[in-house]
This record gives C-alpha cells, sequence and structure tokens, in this order.
C-alpha cells in the first residue's frame, strides 16, 4: 500500500480547525471533558464524519464511533482513534492528532473510492486525560470491562458533577452498550517526551507501555493559629506533605533510568497565611514498564509515608484510584506498524509509552497497537505543546498502511479480498 498517501494539508487543517476550539492565549487549548467546550469539538468531528459518509453511534460513556462500511460488514472493525478533550493547559495535538489522523485515513479511502475487506472506525473515547474526571481513561476502560459502567458514570469532578450528569447535559449520553468485537486497534499520538526529536527519528514504533499506580492521599494534623503556637509541638499537615513531595521524587530517582514519581496536585487547608494547616489533599503518580518494580516503588511510597506521620504526628488516608500493569503491545499490530513505517521510509525507532493512553486498555480485548510521532522539545500538556506538519503526515500515513494489512488480512482469512472499487 506504498502507493496510498493522505491528504497531509488537509490533516493539518483540520487539526488547527478544531483548535481553535478552547484556544488559549499561549496557543493551546483547553477543552475539559464533557464542557460545553468539550460538545463543540465532538459536535465538530460528528460533523466532518457524516461528511464523509460515517455512521455514527454513541454508547453510554458518551464514547464515539464513526463507521466507515467494509465489503464484509460482519467482520469486526479495524478501529483507531484517541481524544479531543485536554488538559487546562493542554496543546493542539494530545490526542486530537489520533482522532482526526484516523479521520483523513477515511477521507483518503473516500478520494480514492478504496474498499476495505473488514469496516473501519475512528472512535473518541470520553476522558482520557483525567483532569476534570479522574481515573484518567475510564471510557476506554468501561468499554475494555476493566470498571463498571456505574463507577464510570458516577465518577464525580470537584464540583460534584458526575461524568453521567455532564454527558447527558451535553447530549452525549449515548444508547449503545458497552463494549464490542474489535478486529484491531490502532492509536497515533505525539510522543509526549523527547527521545525521537533528539534521535531524528520521524516514527516511534510503540512496543509497550508503562505500568501506573495513581494514589490519593489525604494528611490531617491539627489546625492551630501560627503565631501562640511553637514550633515543637505543631501537627502541621501541609510539612508532612512537603516532606512527602521529596520522598516521592527521591522514589522516582532510586529507580532509575526509567521510573517516573510525581505529586502534582496539591490542596491545602484552610489555606490561611495565619494558620497551621489542618489538612492537605495530594496526588502521587507511579510509573515503570516492570511491574514488579512498580509494585516497589508502591511499597517505597507507603513505607515513606508511615515515617512521615510518625514523625509529624499525623493521620493519613490513602487510596489507589487508578493501576494497570505495563502493556506488551500485540506482535502482529506492532508488525504492521513496522511493515507501514518501512514501506513509507520513514527514520523510526522502538520505543515504549510513559504515559498512558486509550490504547492500553483496548489491548485488554482487542489486537493493539501504537504510533508515536516527535513533538518539538518533548513539550505536552502544555499550551507550547508543537509537531511539524512533516511529522503529523507521516504518522497518518503509517496509521492508513498499518489500518489497511489488518483491514484486508481479515478478508484474506475468510477468503475474500479488499479492492480499489470501480469509479463508476
Amino acid at each position: 500500500m506504498s502507493n496510498i498517501r493522505i491528504n497531509g494539508d488537509r490533516l493539518w487543517d483540520s487539526l488547527m480547525e478544531m483548535a481553535k476550539i478552547g484556544a488559549t492565549d499561549k496557543g493551546g487549548v483547553c477543552r475539559l471533558a464533557l464542557t460545553d467546550l468539550d460538545r463543540q469539538g465532538r459536535d465538530l468531528f460528528v460533523q466532518w464524519a457524516k461528511d464523509a459518509g460515517c455512521t455514527i453511534t454513541v454508547d453510554k460513556m458518551g464514547n464515539i464511533f464513526a463507521r466507515r462500511e467494509g465489503r464484509n460488514p460482519s467482520l469486526p472493525p479495524v478501529m483507531t482513534g484517541s481524544h479531543l478533550d485536554s488538559q487546562p493547559t493542554g496543546g493542539r495535538f494530545d490526542g486530537v492528532y489520533g482522532v482526526l489522523a484516523g479521520l483523513e485515513v477515511l477521507r483518503t479511502l473516500n478520494d480514492l473510492n478504496y474498499e476495505t475487506e473488514a469496516p473501519v472506525e475512528v472512535a473518541v473515547w470520553t476522558n482520557e486525560e483525567g483532569s476534570r474526571f479522574a481515573p484518567a481513561m475510564v471510557a476506554s476502560g468501561v468499554f475494555a470491562g476493566v470498571f463498571d459502567l456505574d463507577y464510570g458514570l458516577s465518577r464525580a469532578d470537584q464540583d460534584g458533577r458526575t461524568m453521567g450528569q455532564e454527558l447527558a447535559r451535553i447530549g452525549y449520553a449515548g444508547d449503545q452498550p458497552m463494549g464490542k468485537p474489535v478486529g484491531a486497534y490502532f492509536e497515533a499520538h505525539i510522543e509526549q517526551g523527547p527521545i525521537l526529536e533528539a534521535e531524528d527519528k520521524t516514527i516511534g514504533i510503540v512496543t509497550h507501555a508503562q505500568g501506573q499506580r495513581w494514589f490519593e492521599v489525604t494528611l490531617t494534623g491539627q489546625e492551630a493559629h501560627a503565631g501562640p503556637t511553637p514550633m515543637p509541638i505543631r501537627r502541621d499537615a501541609l510539612l508532612g506533605a512537603a516532606r512527602m513531595v521529596q520522598a516521592v521524587n527521591r522514589i522516582g530517582l532510586d529507580n532509575a533510568p526509567v521510573a517516573c514519581a510525581t505529586v502534582g496536585l496539591m490542596q491545602v487547608y484552610p489555606n490561611s497565611r495565619n494558620v497551621i494547616p489542618g489538612r492537605v489533599f495530594f496526588t502521587v503518580d507511579l510509573r515503570h514498564p516492570d511491574d514488579a518494580v512498580l509494585a516497589k516503588m508502591a511499597d517505597e511510597f507507603h513505607a515513606a509515608l508511615n515515617e512521615i506521620l510518625a514523625e509529624g504526628k499525623l493521620t493519613a488516608e490513602v487510596e489507589q484510584i487508578f493501576y494497570y500493569a505495563p502493556v506488551p503491545f500485540d506482535a502482529d499490530c506492532v508488525a504492521a506498524v513496522r511493515a507501514a513505517t518501512a514501506a513509507a521510509g520513514f527514520s523510526n525507532r522502538d520505543i515504549v509509552s510513559g504515559a498512558g493512553h486509550d490504547a492500553c486498555y483496548l489491548a485488554k480485548v482487542a489486537p493493539t497497537g501504537m504510533i508515536f510521532i516527535p513533538c518539538i522539545d518533548g513539550i505536552s500538556h502544555n499550551e507550547v505543546e508543537d509537531a511539524k506538519p512533516e511529522w503529523v503526515s507521516a504518522g497518518c500515513e503509517v496509521l492508513l498502511g498499518a489500518m489497511l494489512e489488518r483491514a484486508n488480512a481479515g478478508g484474506a482469512n475468510a477468503g475474500g479480498s479488499a479492492n480499489k472499487a470501480d469509479a463508476a
């Protein structure tokens, strides 16, 4: 399929048009899950997909599926996709690139009047980021059976609004049941790290994804007046939290070079300048591609917390709200990405994903692969996140080749074949 080319200008223009929804002054986007801006992004994608002749279905978690029928509708679809929601100070490519690269694949097939053996679909997964509703990737997790539907719909933001309520409010509480057969799933994404650009590689062939453990911690001490309360008798919850930040950072460094350990969110109560903090809520994010090491990091986190509680005369509530083991992607899907990359002649390297993606949950129910392209300076989850048009086009070319290989392989197994249909 090396002679088939996508329309890179059309893909770039679509990305820039979508980036107008929730655009920020610094060139990024703020399109939090299930807000009115997220609805606008969804509406635009649905309109584009309908214009491309797709049928649209929406499941009970608000996941959107745009389907282009194949020669054999009984075959499970070869699917691609990602997400449209962003971080509060997000970029123009994280997630949305995978969605619109998938749309460009469908548009290219239409341009060529190309009929695949299996149907092909583009998915928009709800709340991948987890920045408004925790945990991340919850809707693809429900699709894959990792979470049940009631759990997914009951996830609440900091104002107490649930995903179920907000899906209904924006008009994306679908009626389709959760989960369905998927012949193969591919996700194209910016790397969100510096490796590909630093090594001058255009394509990252993703072989694995890191495992993750997310914890929510509430430390409780005692609020007291900042003036009359002597230092030795204070039960300062913020001091304990600060020590935990150092401990978490040390855990990441001690398990180098591929470990990551982060405290990313903190809330201090009562948050008054002359009151010793009596309660602090914070999050902990641990990552490693070896599940045994990831478990050891979690043990180190608990040990450090217990020591700090004893020193500061504090108490704690701890909940692990998110876990998945490291993900090895399907060998055949990885091979399809590798073959498509070679056919197009792009420089490449194997790579492990340091971030979580919807593909990590899809891998539990379907053969799955990922494609990375570089991002400038490795920056993501930031308004200055950027990618070069030639990288964007290259990743989509590889996505097209990999999807065609899998969509037509099903036809070969069934005794049929895919073809470029007669224009007449």
